[in-house]
């Protein structure tokens, strides 16, 4: 079974005062490339993330969003800076008794300076929150990874059936390719008898002219390659593995065998359907970029 490298998953939860939004985007790339965006209070819980999902995804781009929202009003206090406030009070002091001004002050004139008084948020209990996120993060990454395998379901009939026409189309250019050889040859003795008598031409050297052509224009092993590398295409495709990167090296395998052959046929009909065999790989070829 092979899976897209194209998806998307999204779930949330709500417990213990705060609700997690978790949404994963998934896209094409060479290797795992994992971003994570949350919220700056939960960066101590990115590498429990990355491991998570990377247990799960081999490749890809995956580009994960947290949210939080906190609605347990216990979660925040607010702190005194009781030596900014010290600081504060002598500076008040010194200008009452510079500057001889009435004595004015008084607790809500120091509290509006800033930073005396600040909310800041309870040290969080990572352990418990990671209990929590987790869940959605399960949730969005099951729901991406099964839009991955319904893609990929996809992409396995669309280059299976690729392959089928692939087949038919070296099985026709493995029954033109015997004809080549004779077509030369009655070619070659039409042209030699219009030009020359029969007796001004040594038959023994003609016989070996058409087998240096013979074995110059065999693709017998061309063909037979490339057969075996559309049964191994087939069979990767049926692996329960990522197999991406194996399918790419076939079809680049399976390239090379195809423009060997257009370099070696010299027939119309054999590098038409050469030229049709190489359509249908580079349609492949496409299509195995999204392949995990």
């Amino acid at each position: 079974m092979i899976y897209s490298m194209t998806g998307f998953g999204r779930d949330s939860i709500m417990e213990d005062g705060q609700c997690f939004v978790v949404e994963i985007r998934s896209f094409n790339h060479r290797y795992l490339d994992i971003n994570v965006k949350m919220p700056r209070t939960l960066i101590s819980l990115e590498d429990k993330i990355r491991k998570f999902v990377s247990q799960r995804i081999s490749r890809g781009k995956v580009d994960i969003y947290i949210t939080q929202k906190r609605f347990n009003s216990e979660d925040v206090e607010a702190c005194l800076n009781k030596v900014l406030a010290d600081s504060y009070y002598d500076c008040l002091l010194k200008i009452r008794d510079g500057y001889g001004v009435r004595d004015d002050i008084s607790v809500s004139s120091i509290a509006r300076f800033p930073e005396v008084i600040s909310i800041q948020q309870k040290e969080e209990d990572y352990g418990k929150v990671w209990s929590i996120l987790k869940r959605p993060l399960e949730g969005a990454l099951e729901l991406m990874i099964s839009m991955r395998k319904c893609e990929g379901e996809k992409l396995c009939k669309d280059i299976s059936q690729k392959c089928d026409n692939i087949k038919l189309l070296i099985d026709d250019i493995e029954k033109r390719a015997p004809n080549v050889v004779k077509q030369y040859s009655d070619k070659l003795n039409a042209r030699l008898k219009k030009l020359l008598n029969k007796s001004q031409y040594d038959e023994s050297r003609i016989a070996m002219e058409i087998a240096i052509f013979a074995d110059k224009a065999s693709i017998d092993e061309e063909i037979v390659r490339l057969n075996s590398h559309i049964v191994q295409l087939r069979e990767t495709l049926n692996l329960s593995e990522p197999v991406g990167r194996k399918l790419d090296f076939i079809v680049q395998e399976m390239n090379r065998e195809t423009n060997t052959i257009a370099s070696k046929a010299n027939d119309l009909e054999i590098v038409n359907a050469i030229l049709n065999v190489k359509s249908e790989i580079e349609k492949i070829r496409e299509q195995i970029q999204n392949i995990e």
